[in-house]
């Protein structure tokens, strides 16, 4: 999720945590927001992200680690609220008969989060509004 926006740019659907499913996502978000050097990513201290292999991916886009503090449970909040919102707002009042038909539901969620929520952090735009009027209002594009 980028943290700015509010956008989540990132995320790949898998049945296990792995250092892939995160290179993924990364990957994922690096295409999406083609960031220039000096970003910064934020994660817990989970071995997928602690690993060699992620923080070789890391540097070669030269993008600083972040990590959550042992305990704090508020550093990753809003990305916690995300999955609230998908869990309590959309998965919870759908059967999902099949690992697909939930992969599938829960894309349809992050577009809807992207596209159409609203979201108060963000003076009630969604987080594609809110990209695209800061963009405007900056010149950047």
């Amino acid at each position: 999720m980028d943290l700015y926006s509010r956008r989540v740019v990132g995320w790949p659907i898998s049945t296990r945590m792995t250092v892939d499913l995160v290179e993924r996502a990364l990957q994922m978000a690096i295409n999406i927001k083609q960031p220039k050097a000096g970003l910064m990513l934020h994660s817990d201290r989970g071995s997928q992200y602690t690993s060699g292999r992620f923080s070789r991916l890391l540097n070669k886009y030269k993008i600083t680690a972040s990590m959550s503090s042992v305990g704090g449970c508020l550093d990753n909040a809003v990305v916690e609220r995300f999955f609230g919102s998908l869990k309590n707002e959309w998965l919870l009042n759908i059967v999902h008969l099949t690992r697909d038909s939930m992969k599938m539901d829960v894309k349809e969620y992050i577009r809807y989060y992207n596209h159409e929520r609203l979201h108060t952090a963000l003076g009630d735009l969604t987080p594609i509004n809110y990209e695209n009027l800061q963009s405007q209002l900056s010149g950047w594009t």
